[in-house]
């Protein structure tokens, strides 16, 4: 039965008011109120009025069209959040997330997502910025027709601020020397880094018992050089926020390298300086809770020697160092008049030059090819 025959069984009498709420599933009020619009008006009183109202905000067919047009055609690998960002600012589509996924998902161009799981309650953050940094690396098909690069990223655990993020060959030493040395030059001294465990952050000797107590890698002395507290993750689901980021990064970064039209990483790597970082800043970072900062100045810590793959040789008799297949020929030095068998560190540079030291002073620079750097000139020293 329809509606309007329930409505005159009951004025009828066939059915009382409160079995023809049952039927039609409707609460007393309401039921009282269709009789009383049915005493007043008839048959036309039970109609829905808002059936003949104009909808001023319809969207118009060819704005659907259009978007359905941009992500089909134009943005294809695009998320649906993404699209719809880059739609609104680059296109002048003026229609809201959700209604932009609506339309998406009902002409397939979308998939609707899974339902979320069990409820798991996130660590809070760290009230200011520079307590707490996370780096990690992803490898990932950044680049169509490129073999994979990892890219790393340093981000603050406060407000969730990209610091760093650069494509490297692999992850490793130099990567993390790397990072550390652009916070550390342009923001200064944190208070901790969260890493997960890998081979160049941390040493375990048997597997089951987790990593060594003392550490003696390159980036464990550089943290116990600088004070800086290093948290080793054990589990992925540790390092949620960063995963978090991650997964932000691999849905976005991809398309955006694509639609720019960038074929190498150097490109890629001035593309996030200049376009991406900023604007996945200025999206995603939220207000951290205090207003001050936990960075700290450094004074008096020379970066260029500390942040360098140190290894530990000994000058041989004939006042050369032994580094690979190269021999390193030290100069002549005024402060002593030999270094014949003395201990020396080896540095690699992330620029790719070599030094040899003693006692924390340089002895010499060379190039990568082992041969001895020129001193520059003063007027190359002032520019």
């Amino acid at each position: 039965m329809t509606r309007q025959d329930v409505i005159k069984k009951a004025i009828e009498g066939s059915i009382n008011w409160v079995q023809a709420a049952d039927i039609l599933q409707l609460s007393a009020r309401h039921i009282l109120r269709l009789r009383l619009r049915y005493e007043q008006f008839g048959i036309p009183g039970l109609k829905d009025g808002r059936c003949d109202w104009e909808r001023p905000r319809r969207m118009p067919p060819e704005m659907v069209e259009e978007i359905c047009r941009l992500k089909r055609e134009v943005y294809p690998d695009f998320s649906v959040r993404h699209f719809h960002e880059f739609a609104t600012e680059k296109h002048g589509i003026k229609a809201g997330y959700t209604w932009t996924k609506d339309v998406l998902q009902m002409h397939g161009l979308a998939e609707k997502s899974r339902g979320r799981g069990q409820y798991r309650r996130k660590r809070e953050r760290r009230p200011m910025v520079g307590m707490l940094l996370h780096l990690d690396a992803s490898t990932h098909p950044w680049l169509q027709g490129v073999p994979d690069q990892d890219l790393n990223v340093m981000l603050d655990d406060a407000d969730g601020r990209i610091l760093f993020a650069r494509f490297f060959e692999q992850e490793g030493s130099v990567s993390t020397l790397a990072a550390l040395k652009h916070v550390l030059v342009r923001w200064g001294r944190f208070c901790e880094l969260y890493t997960d465990r890998g081979s160049h952050f941390c040493t375990t000797t048997r597997a089951e018992a987790g990593p060594n107590e003392d550490q003696h890698g390159q980036v464990a002395r550089v943290l116990r050089s600088l004070g800086i507290r290093h948290i080793l993750a054990r589990s992925p689901e540790a390092r949620g926020r960063s995963e978090r980021a991650f997964g932000t990064i691999q849905g976005r970064l991809p398309q955006e390298l694509r639609l720019a039209g960038i074929k190498t990483y150097a490109d890629a790597n001035a593309y996030l300086d200049a376009t991406f970082v900023p604007d996945f800043n200025r999206r995603f970072t939220v207000a951290p809770r205090d207003t001050e900062r936990a960075f700290t100045s450094l004074a008096g810590v020379d970066l260029d020697l500390l942040l360098t793959v140190q290894h530990e040789r000994t000058v041989r008799n004939d006042h050369t160092v032994v580094f690979g297949k190269l021999e390193l020929q030290l100069p002549p030095s005024k402060d002593r008049i030999s270094f014949a068998r003395c201990p020396v560190l080896v540095h690699e540079h992330l620029n790719g030059t070599l030094s040899v030291s003693f006692q924390g002073k340089v002895l010499a620079h060379f190039l990568r090819d082992g041969l001895l750097q020129p001193k520059l000139r003063r007027t190359e020293k002032a520019a």
